[in-house]
Parts: C-alpha cells; structure tokens; sequence
C-alpha cells in the first residue's frame, strides 16, 4: 500500500474486484487502509500476501497502447447502459471498464436481466453503486450515480431503469461500467451492440 492507492486502484491494478479485496483482506471497513499495509491481491492458497506493484510516475493511463478489438463475449448479450459518449475505454490494465459521459440525471438501465447483488455507495472510488448479478457468472457494474432507484435482492429486467447518471466520487457526470465474468473484468464491448 502506498500513499494515494485506495482498495479501488489496487483492485483494478490487480485485474480483482473491490469485495473480493475486501473478504480476502477481511477489512472491515473498504475506505480505511494505510500507507504501508500489506495486502492479499490474490485468492488465498494461490500464493498468500502480497503488496501492489510501484505506481507509474504519472499515475496516469494517459498514452498506453489501446486495448485490442474486443472478442465476442458468449454467455451474455448487454444493451447499453446509458446514452452518453463513451470517454474511456476498456484497456485490460488500468481501465476495466467504459465511462460513459452525459448529463446528470440521465437514464442508467441494466444491460441484462439479473439480480441487483449491491445498492450503496460504501465502496471508496465508486460513488453510488450499483452491482447486478447474472446468470453465467456474470456482473456489471454501474458506478458514480447521482441516485440509485433499486435494492439490494431486487430482481431487474434487461432495460430497466436502474440509476440516474451523476458525479458521485468523480471529477465530472458520468457511467463507469464494468462486466466481469467469474471475478474477472472483460471487455463490456464484447457484449454490447455496435453504437
């Protein structure tokens, strides 16, 4: 751990989700971790502790190569969770998913059907949160909302309203979305239809 990382950077760092960190490291509270603390950044029994790698002087993803065209994803058909332009992209390394930009208040729907598995913003780097799980192993992430419109347990359909786009921790109005399969972060692209 070192000054300026929170569990966030270091979950996207590590290609690992913020809970998994969390149950892993059973931290009770996501938000206080210190400088200097060791982390597990890896399931346990698959090589114990480890601490994040050294920043990059920046900080910054700005200037690395673009992620590749993104495979199909099977098991899986999204819709786009907003209207927006998207302003950044999936890379794999320190973009794990999409930002996509638009006015406060804009519709967020769910790209599938599925059951909303988190509703809250006690998730450091995220704002108001909502996670929805899908059959297949399958969750996508809807971060920064202004409000959240749904509970946690609530069942969701494909399309339906589920947030309205806000700036809660980011520096400007916006969707951060994720889709990750068994864990892991994927390209959303895969899945999503062409814009």
């Amino acid at each position: 751990m070192q000054s300026g990382d929170t569990l966030h950077s270091i979950a996207r760092k590590h290609g690992q989700s913020v809970g998994d960190l969390v149950r892993w490291n059973k931290l009770a509270n996501a938000n206080r971790i210190e400088k200097g603390q060791l982390l597990r950044v890896k399931p346990p029994g698959t090589g114990g502790s480890a601490s994040p790698p050294p920043r990059a002087a920046s900080g910054k993803s700005d200037g690395q190569a673009p992620a590749k065209p993104a495979a199909p994803i099977r098991g899986i058909t999204l819709i786009w969770p907003a209207d927006g332009k998207v302003t950044r992209q999936f890379n794999g390394s320190s973009v794990l998913g999409i930002t996509i930009a638009n006015s406060a208040g804009t519709s967020v729907v769910a790209a599938a059907g599925g059951t909303v598995a988190y509703a809250s913003n006690g998730l450091r780097g995220y704002g108001n949160l909502v996670i929805v799980r899908h059959d297949g192993s399958f969750l996508t992430i809807y971060a920064h909302n202004r409000k959240l419109l749904v509970k946690q347990g609530q069942r969701v359909s494909q399309g339906q309203r589920i947030a309205e786009m806000g700036d809660t921790d980011s520096s400007q109005v916006n969707l951060y979305f994720e889709l990750r399969r068994d864990g892991k972060a994927v390209n959303p692209a895969g899945a999503l239809p062409r814009r």
